[in-house]
């Protein structure tokens, strides 16, 4: 099992998965650059966190243009396991892999807390270490999270089993209290929250631990 971590120009939680996901769990990682194509051995794919490109337009907008990510598309169609955590959800929706956007926090301000979460795990692949209805709490830090679809969509989604996380007490506004989605093949995952930021318990506590570890199962 080897993971690979994208890194685009402005990403910083790139290191944090790696440390996730190979200092705490033994899971090799590499580290692949924007411009890069070669996904070959890799099992796993993950969109970490951070301001690709600095954001300057809207979340993740420019960096699905990224050679890499039509690599990661066609990935994610033959089945394999995608996570895209905070920006990397943003990019998801952007490539039209998950439906919806990503846009400014109700309150307009960046939000950066521990938060509790409620897990509905479904057929997620990346989720099947937790149990249904379980809380867990992760840290969040966004400015742009709420996530935002029309009500139809919305009702779809829960109907098929892909609202997968939800916020206890919404920080940001999201429709439906929506933290994470999954797509309805269940091996593409975006999520607001840091997993990657609740693997050691010297940062942060162990509740985003099983996430990395379902890859293992």
């Amino acid at each position: 099992m080897t993971i690979g971590v994208v890194v685009f120009p402005g990403s910083n939680c790139d290191r944090d998965v790696g440390w996730a996901a190979e200092g705490c769990l033994g899971i090799p990682t590499r580290f692949l650059w924007h411009e890069e194509r070669d996904l070959a051995g890799l099992e796993a794919v993950v969109l970490p966190g951070g301001f690709s490109y600095g954001d300057y337009l809207r979340c993740g907008a420019i960096a699905r243009f990224a050679p890499v990510l039509e690599e990661v598309v066609a990935f994610a169609a033959r089945g394999g396991p995608v996570l895209g955590i905070c920006n990397g959800f943003q990019i998801l929706t952007e490539l039209g892999l998950l439906p919806g956007a990503l846009t400014r926090n109700s309150r307009l301000h960046f939000v950066c807390e521990p938060t509790a979460l409620t897990v509905r795990p479904g057929e997620c692949r990346w989720l099947s270490g937790y149990d249904e209805a379980e809380v867990i709490q992760l840290p969040i830090a966004h400015g742009e999270g709420r996530y935002q679809c029309d009500p139809a969509s919305l009702e779809a989604m829960e109907q098929a089993g892909q609202v997968v996380l939800r916020y206890e007490a919404n920080p940001n506004g999201s429709v439906g209290d929506v933290a994470g989605l999954c797509n309805s093949t269940g091996n593409v995952l975006g999520l607001m929250p840091h997993p990657e930021r609740a693997c050691d318990p010297r940062t942060g506590g162990l509740d985003g631990q099983r996430l990395f570890a379902s890859l293992l199962g």
